[in-house]
């Protein structure tokens, strides 16, 4: 049996993508930091399209938890990786929290990389595909999102 892997399913885009590939058939590995959300969102997936749900609960804005999560993965075969977890802020650069800012660089950038090349090296020589969603914020500046459109830009430019 085979997965897809989905980080960041618990909202938005990634709780999309979860639901359009369980409609299409295929088995799921959620992850997101609401143990509580995943666990509603296996309930549902699993009764409406009848497939098989895991969930794993990661603040994936903790480099170690990164690491820790693709230890936990190794006991399944992954089909396809899509690293879609990410935040972003909408604020003028000084009026962020510098801490905040540095989790989403951890989180945007870092555990995004991690994941990417971890999967890629033990995947290279199988049918296998990743898929890191970025923004089209990558693809331009936004003065009230210096930090945001950097990361995404990251994500775009290390993908393609």
């Amino acid at each position: 049996m085979s997965f897809t892997l989905i980080t960041g399913a618990s909202s938005g885009i990634g709780k999309a993508i979860a639901y359009n590939f369980a409609a299409a058939g295929h088995d799921l590995i959620i992850t997101a930091r609401r143990s509580n959300v995943l666990d509603e969102m296996k309930k549902d997936i699993e009764g409406k399209h009848g497939v098989k749900v895991e969930t794993i609960t990661s603040d994936l804005s903790v480099e170690e938890n990164a690491y820790k999560l693709y230890d936990d993965l190794k006991k399944f075969e992954i089909e396809a990786m899509i690293n879609n977890a990410g935040f972003g802020n909408f604020n003028n650069l000084w009026e962020v929290d510098v801490p905040f800012m540095i989790k989403m660089i951890e989180l945007n950038v870092k555990s995004l990389s991690i994941l990417s090349m971890l999967y890629t090296k033990d995947y290279k020589d199988k049918k296998a595909q990743l898929i890191n969603v970025a923004s089209v914020g990558g693809y331009m500046t936004m003065p009230t999102a210096a930090t945001y459109v950097a990361t995404k830009f990251y994500v775009s430019a290390y993908t393609e």
